[in-house]
């Protein structure tokens, strides 16, 4: 019987909701990471699992989610919040930066440091964040094959872009704090997909499901492979 356990944040829907599709299906123990128990269930339902009741940016729910799981193998961090896409830098509020922080930079920190003495008891744990191109400081300063960087260069989408860049900076902490205990620790680039992350992401053609294959592929990373990188979906390393 196979028990190795996942935990997939934000896991109801998109890429999370992919990725906890294909862990299952190799038999894995999946965790569904759920702020809502109802959409959770439903998700276990379709894809397999159990729902794990978990509000990334909740420190009570977060201290409860950590407490029900003694043991774990892989954390994917993908819960992620995208709220000012089309605006300008000058033109947003702060508030727009901090809600966005909260969930993916803080919510990280949070859940990744509650976990850490669980993943510590495993015999090959691994640690997925899932970033974005857009939030690679090379991609945004010059032309590159993986989006558009006239929109960076404009400072549209700033919030979100620099908390992945953010995101990006801890998975290289997290890659040199854990090495001793053998976590391996990578960031994800996943493309461009049809999710309800924002209006543009929605309107995209991209499947999660081929998103979702490329984190699971740095979930079941063997023992001798990379730490501390950014990887684009294809599996090639991507600039931070």
């Amino acid at each position: 019987m196979n028990t190795t356990t996942a935990l997939v944040t934000g896991a109801t829907s998109g890429i999370g909701k992919e990725i906890a599709r294909r862990l299952a299906a190799q038999g894995w123990n999946v965790l569904i990471g759920a702020r809502d128990r109802a959409r959770g269930e439903q998700t276990a339902a379709e894809v397999g699992g159990a729902v794990l009741p978990l509000d990334v940016t909740d420190a009570e729910s977060v201290a409860a989610a950590a407490a029900a799981v003694p043991t774990l193998d892989v954390l994917v961090n993908n819960a992620g919040i995208s709220l000012d896409i089309a605006d300008v830098v000058t033109d947003v509020d702060v508030d727009v930066f901090r809600r966005t922080y909260e969930t993916n930079v803080f919510g990280v920190v949070a859940v990744t440091n509650a976990l850490v003495p669980a993943l510590r008891r495993s015999a090959h744990p691994r640690i997925v964040n899932i970033s974005s191109g857009t939030g690679s400081l090379t991609w945004s300063t010059g032309p590159n094959p993986q989006f558009d960087h006239v929109a960076a260069s404009s400072g549209r989408g700033a919030a979100y872009r620099s908390s992945k860049a953010a995101l990006d900076g801890l998975t290289i902490f997290y890659a040199h704090a854990l090495a001793a205990d053998g976590v391996k620790v990578n960031a994800l680039a996943p493309g461009l997909r049809a999710t309800n992350l924002n209006p543009r992401a929605a309107a995209a053609g991209g499947d999660p499901a081929e998103a979702a294959e490329a984190a699971v592929r740095l979930a079941t990373l063997p023992d001798d492979g990379p730490s501390g990188l950014l990887f684009s979906w294809d599996g090639t390393i991507a600039p931070w």
